[in-house]
């Protein structure tokens, strides 16, 4: 009984992390036509998949870095004025 129970528990935790595969999960699309790149994370589109695709990501990385640093320090904030209280 206690096995099934944390068999259940990993399982729904092995869901969660991995998602359903839905087209609304996507990370990031590459339209062609549009030569244009979208990431889907943060919300940011360039219309430079060429550049892209010769491997001058480096748009996308900082755009992406910037969006996670700032989102880390917010947290770290909230943590500290939690901590306060």
């Amino acid at each position: 009984m206690e096995l099934e129970k944390q068999q259940a528990a990993l399982g729904a935790e092995r869901r969660s992390m991995v998602g359903s595969g839905d087209r609304s999960e996507k990370i990031r699309t590459y339209n062609f036509p549009q030569n244009r790149v979208t990431d889907h994370r943060i919300g940011l589109t360039l219309h430079q998949l060429n550049f892209v695709m010769e491997g001058k990501a480096d748009e996308i990385f900082d755009a992406l870095t910037a969006h996670y640093q700032t989102r880390s320090s917010k947290h770290d904030s909230d943590l500290d004025g939690a901590a306060a209280d």
